[in-house]
């Protein structure tokens, strides 16, 4: 249709917490909640919030652009941001301080960018405090490795064996 013009613009916000969604810190200790964010046409005036089990918040900040560092809003006074957003990373982690069993559970790092049309976006970490850490036993995991290596080791020892014996054919045959 003449004079009709559709202009397409996706605008990405992203918000992680990592690989895994799951952190295990040990009681009274200090533990880190990770999250980053990407976007893809910048930002200004950017909001972000951490919550505890979806309804308490524990930390709010503003990053004004990407030349500065967040500005501090409101938190608990056992919180500490930890994060930087003035590098290649848009890090707004934070650090729980003094963990107890009663901060077992969801953390939800909150971000909001009115520069993408107010898009927000969220990720969510749970927190498992323990009295003491399990050792995990790797005993499988090492007879696994050693047999694999060992094969990958019989293997480039076979074709080693078998390019020395080719090479004497070779010299045996090129002297007579």
């Amino acid at each position: 249709l003449p004079g009709l013009h559709v202009l397409a613009i996706a605008f990405t916000l992203e918000v992680s917490v990592g690989k895994t969604n799951t952190v295990m810190a040990l009681n009274n200790s200090n533990v880190l909640l990770p999250c980053t964010f990407t976007t893809c046409i910048g930002f200004q005036d950017l909001v972000f919030t951490w919550y505890f089990n979806s309804t308490e918040m524990i930390y709010h900040g503003k990053i004004k652009s990407k030349a500065s560092e967040p500005i501090l809003v409101a938190r608990n006074p056992r919180v500490e941001f930890v994060g930087s957003t003035t590098g290649k990373d848009n890090n707004i982690s934070i650090v729980l301080k003094d963990v107890e069993f009663s901060d077992a559970g969801k953390y939800t790092c909150h971000v909001k960018n009115p520069k993408e049309k107010d898009a927000q976006h969220n990720a969510t970490i749970f927190l498992t405090v323990v009295q003491k850490m399990v050792e995990t036993d790797n005993t499988v995991t090492l007879i696994i490795v050693g047999v694999v290596g060992g094969l990958i080791g019989l293997l480039v020892l076979f074709m080693l064996v078998k390019r020395v014996v080719l090479f004497i054919i070779k010299k045996t045959q090129d002297g007579k």
